[in-house]
């Protein structure tokens, strides 16, 4: 017995190719319901009218181009400067430059302004200052450095040898401190606590321009610089002239402020975080702690030199 089909516009089946007659279709499950009653999966979210939408190109991307931020002067690269000569930039760092009987300037680069603000410094070494603006300053230095409008070309300070210092001393040693900012602010209070020497190390340690003149105001200008090979046999040289090593720790057995101290004198300074290495420890006549009352325990190492000094001057009585 044959099965009736269902009524159809065109009972007739399509032929290959053909399409079939529009038909309505089903009404969706739950369309009947109320919004509060229907599943909020189902919901849809209306189309946007077709004329309202907003025209593409070809390629399928919008017209509209995208927003790349305002463009400043390109950095071209300068020459590499030779390994004899220093960029030091910033008011106080270059004043204190142009100022020093030890410093070599050979050029002076600055604004109208700055110029006009160092006149009397820029003509007592025989210069003449180049007037730019302060965008092409810029351009010579790192992205984020704040020169202040002035920039000057000169030769490194010449390092004093270890065997030079003064028999009455007092050096402050830094053990791999090796972060420019730090090593300008030590170098700053070293020059108002009115320091004898800094002695460093040739390797892991920052050059002695730039950023660390900057940071220091014009400190490495007063602060001669003792650059050695080997820290452990300075501080055995030292340890030979009559100087009392006193390093910083803050596991010595006994405060800064209990010790008794004498002049020469050498202050260790180790590492933010890594302290003083083993060899630099046991050249060392004393360990000492700095004791510190409130719920904080350690400083930040210029910090830390900051407070070793006065608590050493005062300990001195000079």
């Amino acid at each position: 017995m044959s099965r009736k089909r269902p009524p159809h516009t065109n009972d007739r089946r399509p032929e290959r190719g053909e399409s079939r007659p529009f038909q309505k279709p089903l009404e969706r499950r739950g369309a009947n319901k109320t919004s509060e009653q229907r599943d909020p999966r189902e919901a849809q979210k209306p189309r946007e009218p077709r004329e309202q939408r907003e025209p593409r190109e070809a390629s399928g991307r919008s017209e509209r181009a995208p927003f790349r931020g305002p463009r400043g002067p390109a950095r071209t690269s300068q020459p590499k400067l030779p390994a004899d000569i220093a960029l030091i930039w910033g008011y106080h760092a270059v004043r204190e430059a142009l100022r020093s009987e030890r410093r070599k300037v050979l050029r002076v680069v600055a604004t109208e302004a700055a110029a006009e603000k160092l006149s009397g410094e820029i003509a007592k070494k025989g210069l003449q200052a180049e007037i730019v603006p302060t965008e092409q300053i810029a351009l010579r230095l790192p992205a984020d450095a704040v020169h202040q409008g002035v920039l000057i070309e000169a030769r490194h300070l010449p390092d004093l040898d270890i065997e030079d210092l003064p028999e009455n001393a007092f050096v402050l040693v830094l053990d791999q401190v090796t972060d420019p900012h730090n090593v300008g602010a030590i170098l700053r209070t070293a020059a108002a606590f009115g320091l004898d020497a800094i002695v460093t190390t040739e390797r892991h340690s920052p050059a002695l321009t730039g950023v660390l003149a900057k940071t220091a105001s014009g400190g490495l200008e007063h602060v001669p610089m003792v650059t050695v090979t080997n820290l452990a046999r300075a501080l055995e040289s030292l340890g030979r002239r009559g100087f009392q090593r006193v390093g910083l720790d803050s596991e010595g057995p006994r405060s800064l402020e209990e010790e008794v101290l004498s002049r020469p004198l050498a202050l260790v300074v180790g590492a933010e975080g890594k302290g003083l290495r083993r060899l630099s420890r046991e050249n060392c006549d004393v360990l000492a702690r700095i004791d510190m009352p409130g719920p904080i325990k350690s400083l930040n190492v210029s910090n830390a030199c900051a407070v070793a000094l006065t608590i050493t001057r005062m300990k001195l009585g000079t």
